[in-house]
């Protein structure tokens, strides 16, 4: 058993976890170890927005961002998926992950990516776009596993750790960020969404604040078989999508910026058996207000111990991890093409600034 913040970022305490050294956790889970020379990364999330009826004509623009992401620079990984947004539009993501900041700016700067991103085409063309970039420092940066198979930015990872002590009770996220140690990661004053100036008509440009949190959570279940599947499929996912609806349309009454439910799919747009939420948060505090004590998630994380208790947590083949960032504002871009008002942080936006 080990700590999840990995040795060369330990440091002094000034702050203490919620649970001491002695803590047994009451299943496995793993942390993925990123190379001490990697101190930032970059994660950036693609996407394309389509009326109903265009879907043919944004699968073969996604075809087309992943070519992008082969080109000088590549992306270290990229993985697509599919959602249908709260407005019903037809939507798809790539989130795509580069082991440094610098290494994605000459990645977007390439003419081939620079100048199909600019030209004036993609607010005239029929179809959304948005590019959501965030580049937290591994010091505010934590993932968790239940198993050996990693997702996101786990695989720019070196290695995967022992079992570690920090999961399975209530503030075990906060207590996996290195950051933590010294850090409250609270509210800024005067926090809010701010709308840089965009030379561009159909272009609209934002900026977060300090301590935004970001998680990407998900889980596989393409390994799962008889009764294990089937609660999966006929009660857990159920529940899961209440929440996610949830957050999805009355999160910002909780501090949810947004929410977005999504399956994986392959280059053709076939399903695969995982899916993910990406949300943003207003603070970390809010992201754990929900998950401790909201009904919604309540529901969530009991129906998982009942089948944990059920079928035995080591031999369970569902998959489940997440990764939790949080960014300061000089981390985080938002940039909306031809969307409607209700894509990501658009919603924040004062309608008068959407014209």
């Amino acid at each position: 058993m080990e700590s999840a913040i990995p040795k060369h970022l330990q440091c002094p305490r000034s702050r203490q976890p919620r649970k001491s050294a002695e803590y047994d956790p009451p299943y496995p889970a793993w942390t993925a170890r990123l190379p001490e020379k990697l101190t930032q990364i970059t994660m950036a999330c693609l996407g394309v927005q389509c009326p109903k009826g265009k879907e043919s004509a944004a699968l073969v623009r996604v075809g087309a961002l992943v070519h992008q992401l082969a080109l000088k620079d590549p992306a270290a990984f990229h993985d697509i998926a599919h959602y249908t947004d709260e407005a019903g539009f037809p939507t798809w993501m790539v989130m795509a992950y580069w082991p440094s900041v610098e290494a994605f700016q000459r990645w977007q700067a390439q003419p081939d990516v620079a100048n199909w991103w600019n030209a004036p085409a993609r607010a005239s063309e029929g179809l959304g776009h948005f590019r959501e970039v965030f580049t937290p420092h591994v010091t505010h940066f934590e993932t968790l596993f239940s198993n050996d198979r990693f997702e996101g930015a786990a695989h720019m990872a070196a290695a995967r750790s022992d079992e570690i002590r920090e999961h399975g009770y209530w503030g075990g996220m906060r207590d996996r960020l290195p950051s933590s140690q010294t850090n409250a990661m609270g509210s800024p004053a005067n926090a809010h969404i701010s709308e840089l100036p965009s030379p561009a008509k159909g272009r609209i440009k934002l900026m977060g604040h300090d301590n935004i949190a970001l998680i990407r959570s998900g889980q596989e279940w393409s390994e799962t078989t008889s009764k294990e599947r089937e609660q999966y499929l006929k009660d857990i996912e159920p529940t899961l999508r209440v929440g996610m609806e949830f957050l999805r349309d009355k999160g910002q009454s909780i501090g949810c910026y947004f929410n977005r439910f999504v399956q994986l799919v392959d280059l053709q747009g076939k399903p695969l058996e995982k899916s993910y939420g990406m949300s943003l948060w207003h603070t970390l505090e809010h992201m754990e207000n929900w998950s401790e004590s909201h009904i919604t998630h309540v529901n969530i994380f009991g129906k998982f111990m009942q089948m944990v208790g059920a079928l035995g947590g080591p031999n369970l083949k569902l998959r489940l991890y997440h990764e939790v960032s949080v960014l300061q504002a000089s981390e985080q871009s938002y940039e909306y093409v031809n969307c409607h008002p209700h894509t990501g942080l658009l919603k924040t936006v004062p309608p008068a600034a959407k014209l």
